[in-house]
């Protein structure tokens, strides 16, 4: 059909699947298992529905901002909240890499980085981690029009020095820099102390994870306020109004209550340490993880044979069948419950697909 041609299109990003179906275990979307703080349920109870007839506040002018504001010890201004980090990310994209040159980001790492770029006529080249999974500094030494990775690194879990991203910062201060921290909470170091020294910094963080708060979509960067204010521009020419009053409350009682922000964020690396230990015993190999997940490939059993050997059993963790990490499963971390009912799964398919 003759308008097709005029289409713009694009290869979307695929997550992880969402089964609808009881009492499945559901490990493929990093996920935080236990419920948001108490003060979150207290306050959807105590939430004014006459004010839904209303539009909210700007995010940047909202008890949410200011919250924020404190909790880091930052101003306002320096601020950015958004639909999700994947929104923001998105709106950074949109804003700050419009040089013509091509963006650097890791050859394996979040996937939704080249669907962005295509998404928006940037041109992008990737850069290869070591043989051992490793952001190289020196990879991001060449002339570009900006630079993005998480930290840690998804899928891998791998962690990046805060030395090792001052490397990369002082490489490239002529371009915005994007850390993507969506796991920071479980074992990282954010890089957020640098956004005073490095103006073209900008530090993007998700309530999905560390503050299991997925399904309200709320993320936000942190950085110089003339790149906060670059963000807003964009974003409110493209809608003003991207916040819901829903989130905008909840959000707040999230980041009020610090001991249970800890108290969850520890129970997920003690589980997760216990799944090192299993997964070890299991015959498996994996990088070390300062996420919420483990990055892991079996020595001897192919890693699509477990994911469907796991998915017969309603047991869901995220396989892709890409170069070089088509042999890994990601396995985020749940309950013990759940994690001990995955330990014997594996234990069993483990030993039918390659009895020793």
């Amino acid at each position: 059909m003759k308008w097709e041609e005029n289409v713009r299109r694009a290869v979307p990003y695929i997550p992880g699947e969402q089964p609808q179906k009881e009492g499945v275990i559901k490990l493929n979307t990093n996920e935080n298992p236990y419920p948001p703080a108490p003060e979150v349920e207290r306050k959807i109870a105590a939430l004014e529905t006459d004010k839904m007839r209303l539009y909210p506040a700007f995010p940047d002018q909202s008890d949410l901002a200011a919250a924020l504001a404190a909790y880091y010890h930052i101003d306002k201004e320096q601020i950015f909240i958004g639909v999700g980090s994947d929104d923001v990310l998105s709106m950074a994209f949109l804003t700050f890499f419009q040089s013509g040159k091509p963006i650097l980001f890791p050859d394996i790492t979040y996937s939704f980085y080249d669907v962005w770029a295509d998404l928006y006529r940037i041109p992008y080249e990737t850069r290869a981690l070591d043989e051992h999974f490793l952001i190289r500094p020196e990879d991001y030494r060449q002339p570009n029009g900006g630079v993005i990775f998480p930290n840690p690194n998804a899928p891998t879990g791998i962690l990046l020095g805060l030395d090792k991203v001052e490397e990369i910062l002082a490489a490239n201060r002529d371009v915005v820099v994007i850390v993507d921290e969506a796991y920071v909470d479980f074992g990282g170091v954010s890089a957020l102390p640098l956004i005073d020294r490095y103006d073209n910094l900008l530090v993007v963080q998700t309530f999905s994870k560390s503050r299991a708060m997925a399904g309200m979509r709320i993320g936000y960067a942190m950085g110089n306020p003339r790149l906060i204010q670059y963000l807003n521009d964009v974003k409110y020419s493209v809608n003003s109004y991207t916040m819901n009053y829903a989130a905008l409350e909840l959000g707040v009682e999230a980041v009020r209550n610090e001991a249970y922000f800890r108290e969850c964020c520890d129970r997920i690396i003690k589980t997760r340490g216990r799944a090192e230990e299993e997964l070890t015993r299991l015959g498996f190999t994996f990088p070390k993880s300062c996420s919420n997940f483990i990055f892991a490939s079996h020595k001897r059993v192919p890693a699509q044979v477990i994911f469907d050997r796991l998915k017969e059993r309603d047991i869901y963790v995220r396989h892709w069948n890409k170069e070089r990490i088509g042999n890994y499963l990601r396995i985020t971390i749940g309950t013990d419950e759940q994690m001990e009912a995955l330990y014997a799964a594996l234990e069993q398919i483990c030993r039918e697909a390659a009895p020793l």
